[in-house]
């Protein structure tokens, strides 16, 4: 049984502000490898607003994250060509729990592809965190740091993007001020760069170099 993978994403973010930064828009959406994006405006509500997958049935729950089954049929879409920017693939999706057992069970009682647990902390503060396969790229779960919003019985939330850009260098060069600087990233021998506040693009999106 294939286990299910992300087909769309509907975002909280203006077309707009993602051509700005680099993105091929195109009636109001972005693809991305064989995932859509559709950039629904600011006024949708906030970040990513729904996320539909492949492979589920008709009511997928996940620790109540705004989860969809895909409504098409068939294979997915044939993947897209690089952006202007440089990306050609997403690397991950970030959502952030007050209980990392919690949402992991969600997961795997939805079928999701749990391929490993880390029990120690990010750079960013998440002390544990789990990585889940769905399709063409990861869904990182990340346990709430102390002292976070997300906390008690609060929901899981999504919170991010990352893509992938052979040329990093390049990418920050052409995005007008609107890409921060390279740095190492967390993966040895990869590097990242995070889009500013001001790109506007209505969550936080990284580019980062492929994995070795």
């Amino acid at each position: 049984m294939t286990a299910p993978a992300l087909a769309e994403l509907a975002l909280a973010a203006e077309p707009a502000a993602w051509a700005a930064a680099g993105f091929r828009v195109e009636v109001g959406a972005v693809t991305v490898g064989g995932v859509t994006l559709r950039l629904l405006g600011t006024g949708a509500g906030r970040r990513i607003v729904d996320c539909s997958l492949r492979g589920v049935g008709d009511a997928p729950a996940l620790d109540r994250l705004p989860v969809s089954a895909a409504m098409a049929a068939g294979p997915p879409p044939e993947p897209a060509g690089p952006h202007p920017n440089g990306v050609r693939a997403i690397d991950h999706l970030v959502a952030f729990t007050p209980d990392l057992d919690r949402t992991v069970a969600a997961g795997v009682a939805l079928g999701l592809d749990l391929r490993r647990i880390r029990d120690e902390a990010a750079p960013a503060g998440s002390p544990r965190q789990a990585f889940f396969r769905l399709g063409e790229l990861m869904l990182e779960v990340a346990q709430a740091p102390e002292g976070s919003p997300v906390s008690g019985d609060d929901p899981a939330r999504f919170y991010g993007l990352a893509f992938v850009v052979d040329d990093l260098e390049a990418a920050a060069a052409s995005a007008s001020g609107l890409l921060g600087e390279p740095r190492d990233a967390v993966q040895p021998g990869r590097r990242i760069a995070t889009y500013r506040r001001e790109a506007g693009l209505g969550l936080p999106v990284a580019l980062m170099t492929p994995r070795r």
